[in-house]
């Protein structure tokens, strides 16, 4: 017989290699080669049997089979519907509710056909419990709780399951892929598997993932490109309110977000994030400024704040809610072209509300956050801005202008500033054209020291 070789592979990202590294070259992890056995080419299996090649004037042109799943904002993500065969990636951090959502979608009465609910983690009791509590009651929900990927397999083809949820891959087991349950050749290995089950009888699979510490999904970076499509859900754990996007959807665009709030009842979603992000704003208080952003395609105004205090010590930057080093872009042209010294000062930045500022869009706001305070001025609460911040202290256009004014407009924001270069048209609200970060800063009121023209 052949004889099997070595190599050692990355638990982080399944990177392979022929001897033991003490840092991964793929994702500069450290202490993440772990040794493992690669068959020889005897021993590869041969793949699934497709289907023969058929011309292509023969082919019916059309989109794939896609039908609703009943979760408005689910839905919304995912471009109309699961698409029948697919399968789906569902990440997210533990605790912040990717187990219920599943149930949600499995509960739903759109979706015909008996439907499977595999959980790795819970006991049966468990999982009923939850069904129970957000109305999961349907007659043809089946619920098995094994790690076994085999049975998994045949309880799927058997029951003739229409949608099968699978929570989690992490902790599924395929007796012929090599590794302990969790390792980088069994997560491959199965979602292998579930791929072709999904492929070979249009059983649909969701597929529930942890995610690491630094927000990447657990296991190797492969699984991503093994599934159709990648849904991730965010928020705080402690909060209620919870975004899900796609950051990979074969069967339409990944844009769009999904924005809800987590209850007892389970995922409900939210009718008005930016009202409900301003509901428990304070008027009239330094550092306070609401910016309008995008959330996927929707614009959204959420409130800035910024405090700016003598430092004891080494100075402190935090931001919560915004790209670290973004604030210091903000920071650093702050002091250049307006004169305000904040070397010597802790610098807290912080979105309210549980929404990431992920675009440019909110410099603005940022800037003339950080500035009240520092200036201890507060601006008017009929303010709203939104622009990107140049290193010259320029404002540079956004995207979605006029649909960011529209939402300003709509929750009662009569002066918004934007950038001078935003396109003419006609809109309700008055519209102060600012081509700099000073011009911003005179036209609200705030006085700096030396405003750089």
């Amino acid at each position: 017989m052949a004889k099997r070789a070595i190599r050692y592979e990355c638990s982080s990202c399944g990177e392979l290699s022929s001897s033991h590294l003490g840092r991964c070259p793929s994702c500069e992890q450290w202490g993440t080669l772990v040794e493992a056995v690669v068959p020889t080419s005897s021993e590869h299996t041969r793949g699934a049997v497709g289907t023969a090649a058929v011309p292509v004037g023969e082919i019916t042109a059309g989109s794939e089979p896609m039908y609703l799943t009943g979760l408005p904002e689910l839905d919304r993500v995912l471009g109309g519907g699961l698409a029948a065969g697919s399968v789906t990636l569902l990440a997210g951090e533990p605790g912040i509710g990717k187990s219920t959502l599943l149930l949600q979608l499995l509960a739903s009465s759109l979706i015909k056909g008996p439907v499977l609910y595999v959980s790795g983690e819970e006991s049966i009791q468990q999982v009923a419990e939850r069904a129970e509590r957000i109305g999961a009651d349907r007659a043809d929900l089946l619920i098995m709780a094994s790690t076994d990927l085999d049975e998994i397999v045949d309880q799927a083809t058997q029951r003739k399951a229409s949608v099968m949820v699978v929570d989690s891959i992490q902790t599924i087991v395929d007796a012929e892929a090599p590794g302990a349950r969790g390792s980088v050749g069994q997560v491959r290995g199965c979602a292998n598997r579930l791929v072709q089950l999904a492929k070979t009888t249009d059983i649909t699979v969701v597929i529930a993932g942890h995610v690491t510490k630094d927000g990447s999904i657990a296991g190797p970076r492969v699984l991503e490109h093994i599934v159709d499509t990648v849904l991730e859900l965010r928020g705080d754990r402690h909060g209620e309110l919870r975004m899900l996007h796609a950051p990979k959807h074969r069967f339409g665009a990944t844009g769009d977000v999904g924005v809800m709030s987590l209850s007892g009842e389970g995922l409900q979603p939210v009718p008005d994030l930016s009202a409900m992000c301003l509901a428990e704003r304070v008027e009239h208080v330094p550092g306070s400024v609401v910016g309008v952003t995008l959330e996927g395609h929707r614009p959204l105004c959420v409130e800035v704040q910024s405090l700016v205090i003598k430092a004891h010590g080494n100075p402190r930057r935090s931001a919560q809610g915004l790209d670290s080093n973004r604030l210091q872009l903000v920071l650093a042209v702050i002091e250049r072209r307006l004169g305000l010294v904040l070397g010597d000062n802790d610098v807290w930045a912080s979105v309210v509300g549980g929404v990431r500022l992920s675009e440019p869009g909110g410099d603005l706001a940022v800037a003339l956050a950080v500035a009240s305070a520092s200036l201890s001025i507060p601006l008017e609460p009929d303010i709203a801005a939104f622009g990107e911040l140049g290193l010259a202290g320029e404002l540079r256009q956004v995207a979605r202008s006029t649909e960011r004014v529209r939402e300003a407009v709509r929750l009662g924001f009569d002066r918004i500033l934007v950038p001078a270069s935003m396109p003419l048209g006609e809109h309700e609200a008055q519209l102060i054209r600012v081509d700099s970060m000073a011009a911003a800063v005179r036209s609200v009121g705030l006085v700096a020291p030396a405003v750089a023209v």
